[in-house]
């Protein structure tokens, strides 16, 4: 089984898109925050920090794409919530 037949096959809720929105960004965030503090010449290239939360845009294309609204409508809702995690991170710095 392929991994596109295993993501059409997710339960078409929310809850599901607002995990998915907030977990994969979350592992993303995490290696690039390693990579960010690891080497000298990334320490200040918030615009990756974007780009980790921008692929919820790809999924949300991908899931709507699959006619999976719900699972779409909960990775906006995530998106929207590492916005505003990342805003506050901007303010703070």
């Amino acid at each position: 089984m392929t991994l596109g037949n295993r993501l059409a096959q997710i339960k078409d809720s929310v809850f599901t898109g607002l995990g998915i929105g907030l977990l994969i960004p979350c592992v993303l965030l995490a290696i690039v925050w390693y990579l960010m503090h690891r080497f000298a010449f990334l320490a200040k290239a918030d615009l990756l920090l974007i780009g980790c939360i921008a692929v919820n845009a790809g999924l949300m294309h991908y899931f709507f794409k699959l006619n999976k609204d719900n699972i779409g409508r909960g990775i906006i809702s995530a998106t929207f919530l590492w916005a505003f995690a990342f805003f506050f991170y901007k303010i703070t710095q």
